[in-house]
């Protein structure tokens, strides 16, 4: 029975790991802490940056706050959902917005151990050239209201 019980938390372990399939993979640029723990690592602020994995030429930067404690280390932390996202057009853009899909979950990351994630899905505004990303925290049972929105007018680069 123990067994069955560790090969069970294995698999869920397994799966909320997983992310979606062409979904970007963000760097830790900086993280600010906003408490101080004596014992444990603080609550903090961490700043991510990801490349639109489909569209060359939009970088994007989100900030989520991070629990600290002593679950962190070892993961078991459910994150706040309280993050902001912001996307710019850093270089040209040779995609044509029509053969982009029109909701895309282009980000994903694990804010705890039990299937909450925060998810940025781009969106396409053809009739004004424009990409959307949308941030959004979800939970198997009950997602969160909270969200963030950035647009990207796509415009001509200069050589």
């Amino acid at each position: 029975m123990k067994s069955i019980f560790i090969a069970a938390v294995l698999v869920v372990l397994s799966l909320g790991s997983l992310g979606a399939l062409g979904s970007a993979q963000a760097t830790d640029l900086v993280c600010v802490s906003t408490t101080f723990n004596v014992l444990s690592p603080n609550d903090k602020v961490c700043v991510s940056v990801f490349e639109d994995p489909q569209v060359p030429g939009i970088v994007c930067h989100i900030s989520q706050a991070r629990k600290g404690g002593w679950g962190q280390p070892l993961g078991l932390n459910e994150d706040p959902s309280n993050f902001s996202v912001s996307c710019r057009q850093i270089g040209p853009i040779d995609v044509d917005l029509s053969k982009l899909r029109q909701n895309e979950e282009v980000f994903s990351q694990k804010t705890s151990i039990f299937f909450k994630t925060t998810r940025i899905y781009r969106m396409v505004d053809e009739p004004h050239h424009t990409l959307i990303y949308l941030a959004i925290s979800t939970k198997i049972v009950n997602g969160s209201p909270a969200n963030a929105i950035s647009t990207v007018p796509i415009m001509p680069w200069p050589h």
